[in-house]
């Protein structure tokens, strides 16, 4: 009889070998230091959490463009890149694998958190409802976006291109293309936020084809096993709307299946109606991740039935530096303080205290 298969028994995804199927989830902590290069604080933070089988960084932004918030890391200039390296080598001296998660905001952004000559572009002229946070003038309403001309989508496909190179010359080990949140790679793929009508809007085939083409340069660096993408099919987050995600998803997920990625991360979907887990499995062949609401019983069971290779944690990675090790203890998990997610400094970011 085959032994059945653990949370903490190591895992392969594509090129990725992983000491255990416990993966730290990207999250915004806005954070990052003078330029949005990360700093010291950042390296003491990820090297903390280094016992994960995989860390996933926080959203990455690969041009000036794709900044949407304040104080959020890009990996586009030497000292990005500098800083992120010194990230990787803390993570990897400690036993850990990392991957960049690479984020373009789109049209969630504002002008005050943005480099002067930088715009807020997406596919279509389409502005979010709502507001963002920050430093300079507190809520700021999201930037009317300057709709992308054809000629000009090849060169943000290639900004991704460019900021995987830099994430492997930093030193990760994968990057993961952020294709949900209703940011740019899901504005292009959500019928309310994609009003083009070339080749790249109209039907479902042309509303996949700008996630497709970046996967295919993200791979072009250095092979699908270390490329990854993250997806929440039905997600409204951002004032996102999409008439039927269910075969938005299942088209994208039937032309990237061919690619071999190294995993698919997934979000549970915020709408009970879309099984997006289920989707994900119809529709696609190579390693799951799951996402959202897992604790460690039902973490356990998905790994163990097969319905995920590994399972991702944010909230519990936040308070609990050396979650792997209270996972595998039974020990209690430290509470979030969620009045310092976002605030900059070392409270609520790296003095949460592991064990003993």
């Amino acid at each position: 009889m085959s032994k059945k298969v653990s949370l903490f028994d190591p895992v392969r995804l594509g090129d990725l070998k992983l000491s255990n199927r416990i993966v730290m989830a990207p999250m915004t902590r806005s954070r990052a230091g003078e330029d949005d290069a990360p700093n010291e604080l950042n390296v003491d933070y990820y090297r903390q959490r280094a016992s994960a089988g995989l860390i996933v960084t926080e959203g990455t932004y690969p041009s000036k463009n794709g900044k949407g918030y304040c104080r959020t890391p890009g990996i586009c200039t030497p000292a990005q890149v500098a800083g992120w390296r010194r990230v990787a080598e803390a993570v990897h001296m400690a036993g850990g694998r990392i991957a960049m998660q690479i984020m373009h905001c789109g049209r969630i952004g504002s002008r005050y958190n943005k480099e002067p000559d930088a715009e807020t572009v997406a596919p279509s002229a389409v502005r979010a409802a709502g507001q963002i946070y920050t430093d300079a003038v507190g809520m700021a309403d999201f930037d009317e976006p300057r709709a992308l001309r054809l000629d000009e989508i090849p060169g943000v496909i290639d900004e991704f291109r460019q900021a995987t190179a830099n994430a492997f010359a930093a030193g990760m080990d994968g990057v993961e293309l952020h294709c949900a949140s209703g940011y740019l790679p899901m504005e292009f793929l959500s019928t309310g936020t994609n009003r083009r009508t070339d080749a790249y809007g109209g039907s479902v085939h042309n509303r996949i084809r700008f996630v497709v083409e970046t996967l295919q340069a993200m791979i072009s660096v250095r092979g699908p096993g270390r490329v990854g993408i993250r997806i929440c099919p039905g997600n409204p987050f951002n004032d996102l709307h999409d008439d039927d995600p269910v075969e938005t998803y299942s088209v994208l997920l039937d032309a990237i299946r061919p690619m071999h990625l190294a995993y698919l991360h997934v979000i549970r979907s915020p709408r009970p109606e879309i099984d997006g887990f289920g989707l994900a499995r119809r529709h696609f062949d190579g390693p799951l991740i799951l996402n959202d609401s897992f604790d460690l019983v039902t973490a356990e069971q998905a790994v163990s039935d097969g319905q995920a290779a590994a399972i991702s944690f944010g909230r519990y990675f936040i308070s609990n530096p050396d979650l792997v090790r209270r996972f595998r203890e039974g020990a209690a998990l430290a509470p979030m303080n969620n009045r310092t997610l976002y605030t900059p400094g070392e409270v609520g970011y790296t003095d949460y205290p592991a064990l003993g």
